[in-house]
């Protein structure tokens, strides 16, 4: 599947032309039932490990597919990208339906994942400097609605001056996204992270252990110093030096010692998967990737 980043994706609708991310569809149609819900709750409690998985992963196909998917896959918890609701239409018209949509909009979508028996666990939307203040309300609202109780961002660092005091009136945890290119008002690197946490206790860091090491940083060290600011983590395989996403197990990532970690340190952080190399068929690599961490949890060396 041809990648499309998070951070192209923004562009994109900035520009007006978010169509051109193939697949996505529009809001009418985000909310229907999948055809083959699951009957219970797939095991992906692994080791006393949540693996679950970022719907980004999935951005080839609607909600509804990607539900059925993940529920076919096995894989318990997701935390959902903004792209799997909000419609595909320019910046200035998704500003308008953010602050027009029903809020039944995002129940219905938490119904989905119910009958699918899936935990919804986050809402991924990712809060711009070109977001209002009423924009930024409008998410916690959403957040809310989804009846979930953390949101991730690939945020700008200045937004959390006007995120924090929601965050903490909502008492909505919010995991700040790192990337692996630093730059001013990005986040990328262990100091971008603190900071943020430091303006408030309801600010995490969504830590995205791919990026982290392709921008030459120890996830390790960041997990064991601050796991209990870390809402989720993305896992993924990247090589150093801002290289490449590869298939699990062929960059430089510390997939097993850190999922090592959570296993043996008891710690309650979602390890969510997001599926970003250059693979083949959507599903038949997130799931490669599900085994991965799976074997890895059963036969890591403790820490």
């Amino acid at each position: 599947m041809a990648p499309i980043t998070r951070r192209e994706w923004h562009r994109l609708t900035l520009g007006g032309i978010a169509g051109a991310a193939a697949g996505i569809a529009g809001a009418d149609a985000l909310c229907a039932r999948p055809q083959t819900p699951a009957a219970g709750r797939p095991a992906s409690l692994v080791r006393g490990v949540q693996i679950g998985v970022q719907s980004y992963s999935f951005r080839d196909r609607p909600l509804d597919a990607t539900v059925n998917a993940i529920a076919a896959i096995g894989i318990s918890s997701c935390e959902l990208w903004q792209n799997h609701v909000e419609p595909r239409v320019p910046r200035d018209e998704l500003r308008r339906w953010r602050l027009t949509v029903p809020m039944e909009h995002f129940t219905s979508v938490r119904r989905t994942f119910d009958r699918a028996g899936i935990e919804l666990y986050a809402y991924n939307l990712s809060f711009q400097d070109d977001f209002t203040d009423e924009e930024v309300r409008r998410g916690f609202e959403m957040a809310a609605a989804l009846g979930v109780k953390v949101m991730t961002a690939s945020a700008n660092q200045g937004v959390v001056t006007r995120v924090a005091p929601l965050a903490e009136l909502f008492k909505m945890r919010v995991g700040m996204h790192n990337h692996s290119h630093i730059a001013p008002n990005e986040f990328a690197t262990p100091d971008d992270l603190t900071r943020a946490m430091a303006v408030s206790s309801y600010i995490d860091a969504n830590l995205d252990i791919g990026h982290f090491t392709a921008a030459n940083f120890d996830a390790v060290a960041f997990l064991a110093a601050h796991h209990d600011r870390i809402v989720t983590l993305h896992i993924k395989d990247r090589k150093r030096n801002d290289g490449d996403n590869v298939p699990f197990g062929e960059g430089d990532t510390p997939i097993k010692p850190v999922l090592a970690l959570l296993r043996d340190r008891k710690w309650a952080i979602p390890a969510n998967i997001e599926y970003e190399y250059d693979g083949g068929d959507t599903v038949r690599e997130v799931k490669r990737c599900f085994e991965y961490c799976k074997a890895a949890l059963e036969g890591a060396q403790p820490i």
